[in-house]
C-alpha cells in the first residue's frame, strides 16, 4: 500500500524542519491514540538521486519505536545503502530518520527505531472482541495525500492521521497468518497503521484491503494481535496491553452521576434520619421536661399551703397573745405570720411554668458525616475497583502506597488537602500524560485520573507546573497550601473530560 509517485529533492526535505499545519486535536481517546501514529516514508536513490518514493503509516509500541507493515519497509531491507526510512509524527514540526531493526516478511511487521523525539505508545487489547464490535482505522491513507499534497514537502509535514469507523467482521486466515476482518475504510497508505477499539487501543496492525471490483463492498484486514505479540517477543520489544472490557467516557460519567446521586440519596437519608432521631429527642426531653416542671409546681405550691397554713396559725397566735395583753410579742408574731402569708402568695405566683419552646434537646439538626474506615493512613495496598473505574492504556496492578497526617506519600511526594482528602497533580517531562492522584482517608479510596494531552496542551501543564514551589515532602500548612493553590491553575489547563481514571480500594498493609 505504497503510492509509487517520484518526488524530486524528498531526501533533502526530509532532514529539514517543516511547518506544522495539523488540525487541533480532539480531545478524545482516538486523538490521543493518534498522537502515537506516524508516517512512515522510504525514500529511495541512486548516486545522490530521489528514484523512489513510498509511504505507509505505523504506530509507537515505546517512545522511540514504531510498528509498521514489513511491505512498507521491504526496500529498506533490500538496499540498506540507498533507501531511508523517515518517521513522520502527527505532532510537531519536524521528521526523524528511523532505522530497521526487525522484520517478519511471513506476518508481515517491522519494527524500526528512531531518535528525536519520544512518542505515546499505544496500549494493545488483550481481552475478547465479538462480531460486530466498532473499530477504527488510523493512518494516512494515499488517495488522501495524492488529493491534498501541493509539494514533497507535505509527505513529511506532521499531521493529524486519518480516521475511518467500522464493524469487526470476523477473523480470518490470509497466508497463514491471523487477520481480522473489519469495514473501516482503509487504502493504500494505511499499511501498517493501528486498528483500534473505541478506547484508543490496538486490536490489530492494518495490512490489506479486498478489491471492489463492480460495486463489491471492500474490506480490510489487519494482522491479529497474537500474531503482533510473537512478532514482538522474538525482537524482545515489550508491549503495553489490557484486557479491560472497554467502557466509553459517556458510560463512566453516567456510572459516575449515578453513584453521586446514590451518595446524595445516602446524605438525604442520614439528614432525614438525624432529622427524626432530633425530633424524637426532644420530644423525649419535653416530656421530661414537663413531668419535672408537674413535680416542681406541686412541691412549689405545697411549700405555699405550708408557709399559708404557717402564716395563718402565726396570726391566729398574735392575736391570742393579745388578748393576754402581751402587746409586743403579739406584733411580733403577727409580723412573722403575715411574712409568712407573703411567702406563700410568692411561692405561689413564681411557681415554674411549663415552656415547650424553651426545651432544645435535639432541635438542632446534626447530620452525622460517613462512616470512615478506620487506619486511613500509614501504609496501605491499594487493588483496583474495575466497576468504579475506566481502563484504557494502564495496566491494573496493585499500588502500594505509604500516607503520613501531613499528605506525605511513600516518604517523597508531597499531596495538598482538597477537602477532607489529599490531591497531587503530575506533570512529567518525558510522557504526554497528566495524572491527578486523590487519596480519601476516610473511605480508604484511592484514584488516579488521566488526561492523554495534545503537545500544545503538554506545554501549557509544564509552564503552570514550573510555579509549584513544593518539590518535597513538608510539614508546612502554608507550603501545602500554595501547593494546593498551584496545582488548581493546572487543573484549569485540563481538559474537562477524562481519559482514563483507576479507582482502587485500600486497606492496611500487612
Amino acid at each position: 500500500m505504497r503510492s509509487p509517485t517520484l518526488l524530486h529533492r524528498l531526501l533533502l526535505a526530509l532532514a529539514l524542519a517543516v511547518g506544522l499545519c495539523a488540525a487541533p486535536a480532539r480531545a478524545d481517546d482516538i486523538s490521543a491514540a493518534g498522537r502515537g501514529v506516524v508516517r512512515i516514508v522510504t525514500i529511495a536513490t541512486v548516486e545522490g538521486e530521489v528514484v523512489g518514493f513510498g509511504h505507509g503509516s505505523g504506530f509507537a509500541v515505546a517512545p522511540n519505536r514504531v510498528v509498521t507493515n514489513a511491505h512498507v519497509v521491504e526496500a529498506a531491507e533490500r538496499y540498506p545503502g540507498n533507501v531511508l526510512i523517515g518517521v513522520v509524527p502527527s505532532e510537531g514540526d519536524k521528521s526523524f530518520q528511523g532505522r530497521l531493526i526487525a522484520i517478519d516478511s511471513d506476518r508481515d511487521l517491522a519494527l524500526i527505531e528512531f531518535t528525536g523525539i519520544r512518542l505515546p505508545a499505544l496500549t494493545f487489547y488483550s481481552g475478547p472482541v465479538s462480531e460486530g464490535d466498532s473499530m477504527i482505522a488510523l493512518g494516512y491513507p494515499g488517495n488522501v495525500d495524492l488529493a491534498t499534497a501541493r509539494t514533497a514537502a507535505d509527505f513529511i509535514t506532521p499531521l493529524t492521521p486519518i480516521r475511518s469507523q467500522g464493524v469487526f467482521s470476523g477473523r480470518r486466515d490470509l497466508q497463514g497468518v491471523k487477520v481480522l476482518l473489519h469495514t473501516a475504510g482503509i487504502a493504500r497508505g494505511n499499511s501498517g497503521g493501528p486498528l483500534l477499539d473505541p478506547c484508543g487501543r490496538v486490536l490489530g496492525v492494518n495490512a490489506a484491503l479486498t478489491r471492489a471490483d463492480d460495486g463489491d463492498a471492500s474490506f480490510g484486514f489487519a494482522i491479529a494481535n497474537e500474531e503482533v505479540a510473537a512478532f514482538l517477543r522474538e525482537a524482545q520489544q515489550p508491549m503495553p496491553a489490557n484486557g479491560v472490557a472497554c467502557t466509553s467516557i459517556a458510560e463512566r460519567l453516567a456510572q459516575d452521576r449515578t453513584a453521586a446521586e446514590q451518595a446524595r440519596e445516602a446524605d438525604e437519608l442520614r439528614a432525614r434520619e438525624a432529622a427524626a432521631k432530633a425530633a424524637a429527642d426532644r420530644e423525649d426531653a419535653i416530656q421530661t421536661a414537663r413531668s419535672a416542671n408537674i413535680v416542681t409546681r406541686e412541691n412549689y405550691m405545697a411549700g405555699a399551703t405550708l408557709l399559708l397554713v404557717m402564716g395563718a396559725f402565726a396570726l391566729g397566735v398574735g392575736g391570742l397573745l393579745l388578748t393576754r395583753e402581751q402587746k409586743r410579742e403579739a406584733v411580733l408574731t403577727a409580723l412573722g405570720g403575715g411574712a409568712l402569708i407573703i411567702a406563700s402568695v410568692a411561692t405561689f405566683v413564681l411557681r415554674p411554668a411549663f415552656d415547650p419552646a424553651a426545651i432544645d434537646g435535639g432541635a438542632r439538626v446534626a447530620v452525622p458525616p460517613p462512616v470512615a474506615e478506620p487506619g486511613g493512613l500509614g501504609k496501605m495496598v491499594c487493588t483496583i475497583d474495575l466497576p468504579r473505574s475506566r481502563v484504557t492504556v494502564s495496566d491494573t496492578k496493585d499500588v502500594a502506597i505509604d500516607i503520613n497526617p501531613d499528605g506525605c506519600v511513600n516518604g517523597r511526594t508531597q499531596y495538598a488537602e482538597a477537602g477532607q482528602n489529599w490531591q497531587r497533580i503530575l506533570v512529567p517531562d518525558e510522557e504526554a500524560t497528566v495524572s491527578v492522584l486523590e487519596y480519601a482517608p476516610t473511605t480508604r479510596t484511592y484514584s488516579t485520573t488521566r488526561y492523554l494531552l495534545s503537545a500544545a496542551q503538554m506545554e501549557t501543564a509544564r509552564a503552570r507546573r514550573a510555579d509549584v514551589k513544593v518539590k518535597a515532602c513538608s510539614s508546612d500548612p502554608a507550603a501545602r497550601a500554595d501547593l494546593a493553590a498551584r496545582q488548581q491553575s493546572i487543573r484549569t489547563a485540563l481538559p474537562q473530560i477524562f481519559n482514563e481514571r483507576l479507582v482502587y480500594s485500600c486497606k492496611p498493609a500487612g
